[in-house]
């Protein structure tokens, strides 16, 4: 029997259904959108997939006669197939303002594809799916962020070494990829997950005629996780011209393979680097794109980082994601002075976090933070300031500053 694992945006999808009218899920290919909505289905509620060629072809023929049911609700799978529902959708649900009409799921976002003219603005509740989390995993609630705010955490975390965090992150969140115990078959499901993704997915959408450029573009992109983006760097790879490469990344950030943190800008323009941090949206699937083999990355200082990272990046963006209260940001001035994530909670309260692959930390690593805290947060609002570590002990310090194991992040 195939486990299915129990999504913490569950509660977003069941409360969105009785608060608006249309429920758009978007997140890669194979990260669980199908089976979440399975979850929720009760009498009333109707599935069609756009993958079935036949229901493919009635909803790009005739949109109108393909939206209309007498369901309670519409479940319509992979939308980035047919865009030309979406005007459709919006002329039911305005003649209608019932809630919960219309779940529809997309492996692309919406609004970054030529044929979307129509937002659903005002009627529509977006939940991003990423791959599972660890605490997804594990059958563990998101406690991690109500803890670090509050400064709470257990004095003892044991179980995960940096090779044990190290092998979960090799593995990644994609449900698929979880399930294949063989190491060597986990790649070549990442590598056939990409190869069908650039094959086909993107073929629905865009034109694109380079694909061997867009295929060798991936594995330049999972070396500039945790980076800032410069495009002038990437694209000197490359004999295609700049515009087309910054298409083509664009291209893959719409598919939600990689991802951008945006900087945190509510200080001083003049310092702070407006560039955004590129991070994998799966750690497994970087591994497998850069061909990296765990030994080789534990003896790695700049190989451990990157993973770790990226690897933090994705169970701290799925916990933010649950609550609009939280926003994600990274900062870095030209003095060189980084703080690897920011945390904003709308009442103004920062939490400032700093990742460490090994298991020592010293006072000196919270440098960063301490000025940064001292020069803008000041007494103004409160600051809790963590470094995340691959130890086993939660040290705190004065002003508010903790050494954190990193698997506080899905521990309960």
């Amino acid at each position: 029997m195939i486990e299915n694992y129990p999504r913490w945006r569950t509660e977003s999808l069941l409360q969105a259904l009785d608060n608006r009218r249309v429920i758009i899920i978007s997140g890669a290919r194979q990260s669980g959108k199908t089976t979440l909505t399975e979850q929720i289905r009760k009498p009333g509620f109707e599935y069609r997939t756009l993958d079935d060629t036949n229901l493919l072809d009635l909803a790009l023929n005739d949109p109108k006669g393909f939206v209309k049911t007498s369901s309670e609700t519409l479940i319509i799978d992979e939308i980035q197939k047919a865009p030309k529902l979406i005007p459709e959708i919006k002329m039911v649900v305005d003649k209608d303002n019932r809630n919960g009409q219309f779940i529809l799921t997309g492996s692309v976002n919406l609004q970054t594809m030529p044929g979307v003219r129509e937002s659903l603005a005002g009627r529509v509740k977006n939940i991003r799916l990423r791959p599972l989390t660890m605490g997804e995993i594990f059958k563990r609630k998101p406690r991690f962020l109500e803890s670090a705010f509050a400064g709470n955490f257990p004095e003892y975390l044991y179980g995960y070494d940096k090779r044990a965090i190290f092998e979960l992150a090799f593995r990644g969140g994609y449900p698929e990829a979880i399930r294949i115990k063989n190491t060597n078959e986990v790649r070549e499901w990442h590598r056939d997950y990409l190869k069908t993704l650039i094959e086909y997915d993107l073929v629905d959408f865009a034109n694109i005629r380079r694909k061997d450029a867009l295929e060798e573009l991936l594995p330049v992109l999972a070396a500039w996780s945790s980076k800032f983006m410069d495009i002038n760097a990437i694209s000197s790879s490359f004999s295609l011209s700049k515009p087309t490469i910054d298409s083509y990344i664009n291209l893959i950030l719409s598919l939600y393979i990689f991802d951008k943190v945006s900087p945190w800008l509510k200080t001083d323009y003049e310092r702070v680097r407006r560039k955004s941090k590129l991070f994998a949206g799966d750690s497994g699937l970087m591994t497998s794109i850069l061909n990296w083999q765990i030994d080789e990355v534990m003896l790695n200082v700049d190989r451990s980082g990157k993973l770790m990272e990226t690897f933090v990046y994705q169970e701290l963006a799925a916990q933010v994601d649950l609550e609009t209260r939280y926003s994600l940001y990274q900062y870095r001035d030209r003095e060189k002075r980084e703080i690897d994530f920011i945390i904003e909670r709308d009442d103004g309260a920062i939490l400032g976090i700093e990742i460490k692959a090994g298991h020592n930390v010293s006072r000196g690593d919270f440098a960063a933070q301490q000025w940064f805290r001292d020069s803008f947060i000041k007494e103004k609002r409160p600051y809790t300031g963590i470094v995340l570590y691959s130890g086993d002990r939660t040290i705190s310090y004065s002003d508010n500053f903790f050494t954190v194991p990193i698997s506080a992040l899905w521990m309960e």
